[in-house]
């Protein structure tokens, strides 16, 4: 219901800005923008994940550099102080253990995982929590983004319908 609403909202704007936007939204990102891509607009795949992918990178910078400030402003109030320490504190006990033992190489895979509550946004939130330094997690996060957009195009290429 929400994603029909969102497409008959990105009729208004030309095909690749539609696929390109939709790739930087939090929970659509490339699971949603490949297919609209190929399904809706008629991209051939290659079209598709490279839109898609470019379009899913535009918040990673942002994100990285901003993040760490943004969540410090907002803390000043006690909803927002108590969002960022359930949503710091819960990625940190859920992926700890992996992302201590992997690295990057974890946090590569953990974006690349084309399923609900991965990507990039919750990828730079896992970066911010464990220290990453910024270069590596930019490297790790393209991974990333690399990984899921190969799986989500093989995927609709092979005729498995992802998210819709």
């Amino acid at each position: 219901m929400i994603f029909e609403a969102l497409i008959g909202i990105l009729k208004s704007v030309p095909p690749w800005l539609a696929v390109l936007l939709i790739a930087t939204l939090p929970v659509f990102e490339l699971r949603a923008s490949i297919p609209v891509a190929i399904f809706e607009y008629g991209f051939d795949p290659f079209t598709a994940f490279y839109i898609s992918i470019i379009g899913n990178m535009i918040p990673v910078i942002p994100l990285l550099l901003y993040l760490e400030p943004v969540s410090n402003f907002l803390r000043r109030w006690k909803i927002w102080d108590k969002f960022f320490t359930w949503l710091f504190s819960r990625t940190y006990h859920k992926h700890n253990v992996r992302f201590e033992k992997y690295g990057s190489i974890g946090l590569a895979i953990f974006v690349g995982l084309p399923l609900p509550a991965t990507g990039v946004w919750t990828g730079c939130a896992a970066a911010f929590v464990f220290g990453f330094k910024f270069k590596n997690a930019i490297m790790a996060i393209f991974a990333g983004v690399l990984i899921a957009g190969i799986l989500v195009t093989t995927g609709i290429i092979l005729g498995v319908r992802i998210f819709m």
